[in-house]
């Protein structure tokens, strides 16, 4: 599902709400999940998982073509973790 499709389904479940709400509210959503993680801080939406940032420490790789070492700088990357009603809901007929 796309962020699109996921505004246009949110729509039809409400039609009280103008999609152009819908698409606010959404964006706004994603907004501050990326803001708090950019501070270095955890989401959490109980049931559905959380998203953390996890960082990954320099190290010298290589280069796949030339097998040349190259430096790889440290960097951020994120992270989420099913909650376990998410989890549950996926395997309930498995």
């Amino acid at each position: 599902m796309t962020k699109s499709e996921l505004i246009l389904r949110i729509a039809e479940l409400n039609p009280h709400l103008y999609q152009r709400d819908v698409e606010r509210i959404v964006s706004t959503i994603f907004e501050e999940i990326t803001r708090a993680l950019a501070r270095g801080d955890r989401v959490e939406l109980r049931g559905f998982g959380a998203f953390s940032v996890r960082r990954r420490d320099s190290r010298t790789g290589r280069n796949p073509r030339t097998g040349a070492a190259v430096d790889v700088a440290q960097k951020s990357i994120p992270f989420f973790k099913t909650g376990k009603q998410l989890r549950d809901r996926l395997n309930e007929g498995v």
